[in-house]
């Protein structure tokens, strides 16, 4: 079960999104459309109120949370990647969290920003439009390119064609064991989807 109600108020999921099984949804929780939660990430709405608008990818053990009566929101298309902590900060539309990074409480993130892998922002801290955003404490390093936006928005593409393909498909099993044969294209690829 990942949804859970508190103080009478209950998270708000649309239909067209997946939240994995093992994640936690408490509370003051909203969801957008085509939105991916991904196993054990945390949307703890159980002070402030956590938005998670349409497209939205927050993938494996990721933490969003906040202080009393604040929020925690990330706009349109915006890719919180593994193990990221977001704490009453807003991500701006069709922006990138890196990997293990944490925003801080009023920090504001505007959009079509890259955070880098490992990042800490601190609170209140505030980044233009495309800004790449790196360090600990992060500061803003430059401006991201035509390029980097068009590889970031493909990516959470297949995020968001993940979410799809969950929804059609995702379902406990049994594992094959060692004697047992697995279809030759048993190997999920995505096509021409390389690093950066």
């Amino acid at each position: 079960m990942s949804f859970y109600e508190i103080d009478g108020v209950r998270p708000q999921v649309h239909p067209s999104s997946f939240v994995h099984p093992t994640a936690s949804v408490i509370g003051a929780v909203v969801i957008g459309k085509n939105c991916y939660i991904g196993p054990h990430a945390s949307l703890r709405g159980d002070f402030g109120r956590i938005v998670l608008e349409d497209g939205v990818n927050f993938q494996d053990g990721c933490i969003a949370h906040g202080f009393p009566d604040g929020e925690t929101r990330v706009e349109k298309n915006g890719h919180v990647s593994h193990g990221a902590v977001l704490h009453g900060c807003v991500i701006g539309e069709n922006s990138m969290v890196g990997i293990q990074s944490v925003i801080m409480d009023g920090a504001q993130i505007g959009k079509e920003c890259m955070i880098a892998a490992l990042s800490y922002i601190k609170p209140g801290f505030q980044a233009p439009a495309r800004s790449i955003i790196a360090g600990s404490p992060a500061a803003v390093k430059k401006t991201v390119t035509d390029q980097q936006i068009q590889w970031k928005t493909e990516g959470t593409g297949i995020y968001q064609n993940l979410t799809q393909r969950c929804l059609a498909s995702f379902k406990a099993c049994e594992p094959l064991g060692p004697e047992d044969a697995q279809a030759p294209g048993a190997v999920l690829q995505v096509k021409n989807f390389k690093p950066l």
